[in-house]
């Protein structure tokens, strides 16, 4: 085998979780722009090249799935890779919403077609949960939480493209297991020792999703009430409980998973964005900013660590 069939057959879904970090970077950005009244704009830039990164993504991976179907079928059935395969959904409905407001038809098709996709893909994967034979406490990690998470993004675009029913139907379906996959994630990470190091940047995916049901719930009814206040809290705390942690994060070797730290920080950057207008203090608009600039460090850190591991040919290779 050439080593450029060998690196599309080793290919990996999780590259998708690229477009969930450089969609949430955009969209955070694009909120900032208007709700802090910045006298530059970076997110119609930024717009089109995430989409034609997952344009890219898109074709390669169809490729594999068209020469390599059985290496496909192998992720699917794995029991940690299946939680990456939403992250296909996942990246088309952050686009939906990216171009909400710039083309409102690209937004409703992204939309419906990636909210479809992910219903197929939450079904799929918890139904492999409850009828399995493979799985082990071992494979427990945050990235679990990637099908959860997927459902609470639907209503944000949802409810500018159809009837409130269908957004309050997934948020209620992802609102409902975040909690029960937070314990049992907690008991894995207390009772049966550390994450491997290829999967600890997923720890920040805890921060997901009390700040992306924030920001759905405040869609969903136009405004911030207690139940808002309590979600953006928890995800405020899940921020600077990780936060707190750097040095442990700092040591790690690169591995993909390290795009696991930028969509969480950009959902909680968005989540202080649409506190800072709600409220109007100061405090939130000081915050959002910090964030923003933080965000902004890690994507560039990622992208040029991705291309260092890509140039070095550390990734799409056996057992990655």
């Amino acid at each position: 085998m050439s080593d450029t069939a060998s690196r599309l057959k080793n290919f990996p879904i999780s590259w998708f979780a690229m477009i969930m970090g450089m969609a949430g970077f955009t969209i955070a950005w694009s909120r900032a722009e208007h709700i802090l009244g910045l006298g530059f704009a970076l997110s119609p830039i930024l717009l089109p090249v995430t989409a034609a990164l997952f344009a890219l993504l898109a074709v390669i991976y169809l490729a594999k799935l068209a020469r390599y179907p059985q290496a496909v079928l192998g992720e699917i059935n794995h029991p940690v890779k299946v939680a990456f395969a939403p992250t296909i959904s996942i990246a088309l409905i952050l686009l939906s919403i990216g171009y909400l407001h710039r083309a409102p038809e690209w937004s409703f098709w992204f939309w419906a077609i990636g909210s479809g996709l992910h219903l197929v893909a939450t079904l799929y994967v918890m139904s492999s949960w409850i009828h399995h034979t493979k799985y082990e406490i071992a494979h427990l990690n945050p990235a679990w939480f990637i099908p959860v998470v997927g459902n609470i993004l639907v209503p944000i675009s949802g409810v500018h493209h159809a009837s409130p029913e269908i957004s309050w139907f997934f948020y209620g379906v992802g609102i409902f297991f975040w909690p029960v996959l937070t314990s049992i994630i907690f008991y894995r990470l207390i009772f049966h020792g550390s994450l491997p190091d290829r999967f600890m940047p997923t720890l920040f995916i805890f921060i997901a999703p009390a700040a992306v049901g924030f920001i759905s719930y405040y869609n969903l009814i136009g405004g911030i009430d207690a139940f808002a206040r309590i979600l953006y809290g928890i995800a405020l705390f899940f921020t600077l409980l990780l936060f707190v942690q750097v040095k442990w994060f700092a040591r790690l070797k690169f591995f993909l998973s390290w795009w696991a730290y930028s969509f969480p920080i950009a959902a909680i950057t968005i989540s202080t964005l649409v506190m800072a207008k709600e409220t109007g203090l100061a405090f939130y608009s000081w915050l959002a900013s910090g964030l923003l600039g933080i965000l902004t460090l890690v994507i560039a850190m990622l992208l040029v660590r991705t291309a260092m591991a890509v140039s070095r040919r550390e990734i799409c290779v056996e057992g990655h």
